[in-house]
C-alpha cells in the first residue's frame, strides 16, 4: 500500500475517473463488458477502499492517545481481559494484523508473556470483524454526506481531538465511496455467465479458501476481502456457501503480515506469529466440514432480523471469530505448551554486543506504542548502566596494592588493569575490566540508536503531549550515556591511582564508599523501574531521594576530613581518590534527579503507578 504515503493524485484521478466512466456502465450488456473499465474501477474502488480504512485508523489512533499504552498495561493472567483488550485495540487501529505486529514487538521487549498474548490474539480476530459488521450497512448512498461532514470537521475543528474525530468521519466517507464505486462498476457481471460460474465454485471450500489467503496476503487487509464480499453480496453476485470458505481464507492470508513481523525477531516473539497461524488454521479445521451447516445457522440468524446475504457474511465472519475465541480462550495453556514444543528454546550463540532488542520501525505508524519500545530500549540502558555502577566499586573495595608502578605508561597500566583476574558478573569469559567497557560500548550504540528511533517518531503524526515526551525521553537518553562517560572516563582511571598508594582506604572511609555506592546503585534501579512503563510516582521517589543523598555526601565528606584532622595515615594518603570517587558517585545521583525531572515534567497525562517487574535480558 505503498500509494498511501501520497495518496492525492491516485483518488483525484480515480474520482474522476469515476465521474465519466459510471454512467456508460449502467447501461452495459453482458456481452459488450469492458473488462478494462472494471478493472480500473476496481482498482480505484478498492484504493479508496484502503485509503479510508488508513485514514479511519489514523483519526481512532490520534483520539485514542496514550491510553493505548495503559490498555495494553492492564493485561494481566486473566484471559478473558486479554480477549478484550485485543478486541478494543483491534476495532482502534482497524487491523488484526497490526495488533499481531504489536504483540511480537512487545513479546520481543519482555512487556507481554506468550501465555498474555494468546487471549489478545483470539480477542485481535473478533475486534476485526466490527469493521465488517459496519460495511454490511448500507451506507454507501450517504457517503459523499461523509466526505462532506469529515472534511468540514477537519477543517474547522478547534483542537486536535475534534479534527482528529474528522479524520474518522472522512475516512469512513472515503471507505464507502470506494465500496460504491466497486458496487457500480460489477454491476453488468450480474448477466455474466463466466463471472456466476466462477462465484459459484467459490462454493468449493479449497477454492474459496484458497481465494480469500491469496487475496488477503495481497492488500494485507482481512478487512478489505471481506468489504469486496459483501460488494459482491450486495449485487447478488455471490452467495453465503460461496463466501463463507474466502472468509476463512481471509483469516489464513491475514497471517503472512505476522510470520513476516516474527522474522529475526528472539524466539518468543516468533512464538506469537506461530501461535497466530495455529488458531487460524485449529479454527478453520473446526468448521471447514460443516459449512452447510454453519450458512443455515447464519441465515436462520440473519432471518429473525429479516437480513439479506451482505449481512449474512457479516455475521458469519463475526459468529466464526467469536466461537473461535470462546473455544480456544480456555485453552491458551494447552497452546502455549503445544507452542513451545513445536519451536522450544536452544542454545544460542550470544548475540552481537552492538544490537538494539526492542525497538521495531514496523511500530512507527502507531506512535504511542513505538514510545513503549523506545522506553524499553531506554530501560535497558539503566539496566547496563547499573551492572557498570555495580562493578565499579569492586576494585576500590579491595585491598590489591603495589600491582603497578609510577613510571609506568598509562597504556601501560590500562593494560594491567584487564589482566586482573575477576571474573565480569554476568559474561564469565570476561575481565570485569573487559565487562565495563562492553557496556560502555552498547550504552554509547544505544543513545545512537535510540535518539534516531525517537526523531522517526516525532517526525510522524504524533499530538502535542506526545511530542513533549519525545523530547524529554531524547535528553534522557542523552543522560544515561553522561552517567555510563563517569564511570568509564573518570571512576576507571582512579582505580589505578588507588593502586599506585601504598595505603587503602580507612575502614571508615570504605563503609561509607559502601554505604554511598549501594544508595547511587538504589537510585540508578528506580530509575530503570520507572523507565521501563509510564510510572510518574518513582519519578517523584527519586527527586525526593537527591536531597537526602547530597546531605549525606556532605556529612561522609565532613567525617573524611575529620580523620585527616586526626592524622588518619590512610585517610590522608587516599584523600584525593577517596574524594574525587565520592564527588562522581553524587554527579550520578545528580543525573539520576535529573532525569527523573525531565521525566515526571514530560510524562503521559495518563501515566499510572503500575511497576512491572519483568526481567529483561542485556
Amino acid at each position: 500500500m505503498a500509494f498511501l504515503s501520497n495518496p492525492k493524485p491516485v483518488l483525484l484521478s480515480l474520482l474522476g475517473l469515476y465521474a465519466i466512466q459510471s454512467p456508460a456502465w449502467a447501461g452495459t450488456a453482458a456481452a459488450d463488458i469492458n473488462w478494462i473499465d472494471i478493472t480500473i474501477g476496481l482498482a480505484g474502488g478498492l484504493a479508496l477502499f484502503l485509503y479510508g480504512m488508513d485514514k479511519m485508523s489514523t483519526g481512532m489512533k490520534s483520539t485514542a492517545g496514550n491510553k493505548m499504552r495503559s490498555i495494553l498495561s492492564s493485561l494481566t493472567q486473566n484471559r478473558v481481559v486479554a480477549l478484550v483488550v485485543g478486541a478494543f485495540v483491534t476495532m482502534v487501529i482497524q487491523s488484526s494484523s497490526a495488533t499481531t505486529v504489536m504483540l511480537v514487538s512487545f513479546v520481543q521487549a519482555g512487556l507481554l508473556t506468550l501465555a498474555q498474548s494468546l487471549g489478545v490474539i483470539l480477542g485481535a480476530d473478533i475486534g476485526t470483524t466490527v469493521t465488517a459488521q459496519m460495511i454490511a450497512f448500507k451506507l454507501t448512498d450517504y457517503a459523499l454526506l461523509m466526505l462532506a461532514l469529515g472534511f468540514l470537521v477537519k477543517t474547522m475543528g478547534k483542537t486536535e481531538k475534534i479534527r482528529s474525530t474528522g479524520d474518522i468521519i472522512l475516512g469512513f466517507g472515503i471507505l464507502f465511496f470506494g465500496m460504491k464505486l466497486m458496487s457500480d462498476v460489477m454491476t453488468p457481471l450480474r448477466t455474466y455467465p463466466p463471472f456466476i460460474s466462477l462465484m459459484h465454485d467459490m462454493e468449493h471450500p479449497l477454492t474459496g479458501i484458497a481465494a480469500g489467503a491469496l487475496f488477503t496476503a495481497l492488500v494485507q487487509s482481512s478487512s478489505a476481502t471481506t468489504g469486496v464480499l459483501i460488494v459482491l453480496a450486495q449485487e447478488n453476485l455471490i452467495t453465503l456457501e460461496a463466501g463463507i470458505p474466502v472468509i476463512f481464507g481471509a483469516n489464513i492470508g491475514t497471517c503472512v503480515t505476522a510470520v513476516l513481523a516474527g522474522i529475526g525477531a528472539t524466539r518468543e516473539a516468533k512464538r506469537v506469529a506461530l501461535a497466530h497461524v495455529l488458531f487460524k488454521f485449529a479454527g478453520i479445521g473446526l468448521f471447514i466440514f460443516w459449512i452447510p451447516q454453519f450458512s443455515r445457522l447464519v441465515v436462520e440468524i440473519g432471518d429473525y432480523f429479516n437480513s439479506g446475504t451482505a449481512r449474512d457474511l457479516a455475521n458469519a465472519h463475526t459468529l466464526f471469530n467469536v466461537s473461535l475465541g470462546l473455544v480456544f480462550l480456555p485453552f491458551t495453556p494447552v497452546f502455549a505448551r503445544i507452542i513451545y514444543k513445536l519451536y522450544p528454546d536452544k542454545e544460542v550463540k550470544a548475540p552481537s554486543p552492538l544490537k538494539t532488542l526492542y525497538i521495531e520501525e514496523a511500530v512507527l505508524e502507531t506512535p504511542s506504542l513505538a514510545i513503549d519500545l523506545a522506553r524499553a530500549e531506554m530501560a535497558r540502558m539503566a539496566k547496563l548502566l547499573g551492572r557498570m555502577l555495580d562493578a565499579i566499586i569492586i576494585p576500590f573495595l579491595s585491598d590489591e596494592r603495589h600491582i603497578s608502578t609510577p613510571d609506568m605508561s598509562r597504556d601501560e597500566h590500562r593494560m594491567l588493569l584487564r589482566e586482573i583476574p575477576r571474573q565480569d558478573a554476568y559474561h564469565k569469559d570476561m575481565t570485569l575490566m573487559e565487562g565495563l567497557d562492553l557496556r560502555e560500548e552498547k550504552i554509547d550504540f544505544l543513545q545512537v540508536k535510540i535518539t534516531a528511533y525517537l526523531t522517526r517518531i516525532a517526525q510522524g503524526n504524533i499530538t502535542e503531549n506526545q511530542a513533549k515526551e519525545v523530547f524529554g525521553m531524547v535528553s534522557i537518553v542523552k543522560d544515561i550515556e553522561s552517567m555510563g562517560d563517569i564511570i568509564h572516563r573518570n571512576m576507571i582511571p582512579l582505580i589505578g591511582k588507588k593502586k599506585l598508594l601504598s595505603y587503602d582506604f580507612s575502614p571508615e572511609g570504605k563503609e561509607e564508599l559502601l554505604i554511598y555506592h549501594g544508595k547511587v546503585s538504589k537510585q540508578v534501579r528506580l530509575l530503570r523501574a520507572g523507565l521501563k512503563e509510564p510510572n510518574t510516582r518513582l519519578a517523584l521517589k527519586i527527586m525526593k531521594k537527591e536531597r537526602k543523598y547530597l546531605d549525606l555526601e556532605s556529612i561522609y565528606r565532613a567525617r573524611h576530613l575529620e580523620r585527616i584532622i586526626l592524622k588518619n595515615k590512610n585517610a590522608i594518603k587516599t584523600n584525593a581518590v577517596h574524594m574525587e570517587l565520592m564527588d562522581l558517585m553524587k554527579q550520578i545521583v545528580l543525573y539520576s534527579a535529573n532525569i527523573a525531572q525531565t521525566y515526571f515534567n514530560t510524562a503521559p497525562p495518563d501515566s499510572d503507578d503500575h511497576l512491572s517487574v519483568t526481567e529483561q535480558q542485556e
